[in-house]
C-alpha cells in the first residue's frame, strides 16, 4: 500500500483537535472527556503560576476551577501514575496498567539506592498501618534528619511507599496541598476494574492502540513515547503483528519534510472532518501534553522548545519557567511570566516572537486578553 501524503496544516489540524485545542476554550467543561480524549495529564510540584495539571485543564476550557481535578481524583473518575512522569489517567484506562505497575517497580529495584527501603516484612509493617488507619501521606512516617528532596537520600519509609505504590500495592487516594495520602490499592481502585484480568499481548494492543487514537498519526517512538509504558521493541512487534489494519502515511513537516507514520483505518475520516482551530491565542503550559514530545513539536510547527528551569540561570537562552504562545494553529512565540503573589499581580517578564512573526498591536491586544483571562484563573491582576 502507498504511503498517504498529509500536509502540514492537515496534521496540525488534526492534532490541535484531537488535544481539545482547535475551539474555542468556553462552554460547559466536561472534564472526564477532556482528559479522556487528550490520554493524561502529567502532574508538576511547581506552582510558577500555577501548577501545570490546572493550567493544561484551563488552557481547553477556561470555565475549569482550581481544584476540579482534585475531585476527580477523590471520586476515583482518575488515577495517579507514572507515564513519563507522574500523571492523572482515567480510570478506565485501569486494565491495560496492570503491567505498568510491575515494570515500574521492576525498573526502581534495578538502582542500588532502593535498596534502602524497608524490607518485605517492613513493608508489610506500613502496609498494615495504612489499614488500620486509614490513608497517610509520608508525613505521618517518622524520619531522621531533614526531610531531602532527592531520591537517593529519600527515608527508607519514604522509598518503601512510592515502591509500592509504583508496584500498585498503594494507590493516591488524594493530594492535599499537594501531598500524596496512600491508601491501600483495593480501596482506591474499583474492584471491577482492578479485577479484570487482560494477558500481556493485549495490554500491550491496548497501549498501543490508544495512543495511536490520541496521536492520529504517529512514528513507532512516538506511540512508544505517549504511554511510555511499553519498550520499543514490544512497539515494533505490535506493528508487525496489526501491520495489514495500520494506514501508513508521509507526515509533511513545518519546513516541508516528510516523516514516515502511521494511522489507525479512519484516519482518512479523521483528517477531513479536523477543524480548522479558533484564531485565538492561548498561553501554553510547558507541560502541556500536545507539546510534551519536544521533537514531534518541531516537526510540526517548527517550534524549537526547550525547557530551562534546570539549566543554570547564566546558560538559559530564554528563562527559567517560558510559555509558549500558540495562534490559530501556528507556535508564534514564548513569554516569561511571573507572579507577584504579594502585590497580587501577574507581570510579563518577556516576551520573544518566532522569527518571522509580527507582534503589532492588534496580536499584542490579543495576548494581554488572555493574560488577563489566564490572571483571573489564578487569582491575580494582569500587568502586561
Amino acid at each position: 500500500m502507498s504511503a498517504l501524503l498529509v500536509s502540514n496544516a492537515q496534521a496540525r489540524r488534526l492534532w490541535l483537535s484531537t488535544h481539545g485545542l482547535a475551539n474555542t476554550p468556553t462552554g460547559k467543561a466536561d472534564l472526564a472527556q477532556i482528559i479522556h480524549d487528550i490520554g493524561f495529564v502529567q502532574l508538576d510540584s511547581i506552582r510558577h503560576i500555577e501548577r501545570a495539571h490546572e493550567h493544561i485543564m484551563w488552557t481547553r476550557n477556561q470555565n475549569y476551577r482550581l481544584g476540579e481535578l482534585d475531585k476527580m481524583l477523590k471520586s476515583r473518575a482518575l488515577f495517579e501514575h507514572f507515564t513519563h512522569d507522574a500523571s492523572l489517567i482515567p480510570m478506565g484506562f485501569l486494565p491495560m496498567w496492570q503491567r505498568q505497575f510491575q515494570r515500574t517497580a521492576d525498573r526502581i529495584s534495578a538502582a542500588g539506592w532502593w535498596r534502602k527501603m524497608p524490607d518485605a516484612e517492613g513493608r508489610a509493617e506500613i502496609r498494615e498501618r495504612i489499614r488500620q488507619e486509614g490513608a497517610l501521606s509520608t508525613r505521618d512516617f517518622d524520619s531522621e534528619g531533614p526531610r531531602l528532596k532527592e531520591m537517593w537520600q529519600r527515608p527508607p519509609h519514604k522509598l518503601g511507599l512510592d515502591y509500592m505504590w509504583y508496584a500498585g500495592e498503594l494507590a493516591t487516594c488524594h493530594r492535599k496541598n499537594f501531598v500524596k495520602y496512600y491508601d491501600l490499592a483495593e480501596r482506591v481502585f474499583p474492584e471491577d476494574l482492578r479485577l479484570q484480568s487482560l494477558s500481556e499481548a493485549e495490554q500491550i494492543d491496548a497501549l498501543c492502540r490508544t495512543a495511536l487514537e490520541r496521536l492520529g498519526f504517529a512514528t513507532p517512538g512516538e506511540i512508544q513515547r505517549f504511554w511510555d509504558a511499553c519498550s520499543a521493541a514490544e512497539v515494533r512487534a505490535w506493528i508487525e503483528q496489526n501491520k495489514a489494519g495500520l494506514i501508513p502515511l508521509q507526515v509533511t513537516g513545518a519546513k516541508g519534510e516528510t516523516q514516515q507514520c502511521l494511522g489507525l483505518p479512519d484516519i482518512v475520516a479523521r483528517l477531513e472532518s479536523a477543524p480548522e482551530p479558533t484564531a485565538r491565542l492561548r498561553i501554553i503550559n510547558p507541560f502541556d501534553p500536545a507539546f510534551r514530545d519536544r521533537k514531534r513539536t518541531e516537526h510540526l510547527f517548527g517550534f524549537y522548545y526547550r525547557n530551562e528551569i534546570f539549566v543554570p540561570e547564566a546558560k538559559r537562552q530564554y528563562g527559567y519557567y517560558v510559555y509558549p504562545v500558540l495562534e490559530g494553529a501556528r507556535l508564534i512565540g514564548r513569554t516569561e511570566l511571573k507572579a507577584d503573589r504579594k502585590a497580587g499581580k501577574l507581570r510579563v517578564a518577556n516576551i520573544w516572537p518566532e522569527a518571522g512573526v509580527a507582534w503589532p498591536a492588534s496580536r499584542q491586544s490579543r495576548f494581554e486578553s488572555e493574560l488577563a483571562r489566564m490572571a483571573r484563573f489564578t487569582g491575580l491582576i494582569a500587568e502586561p
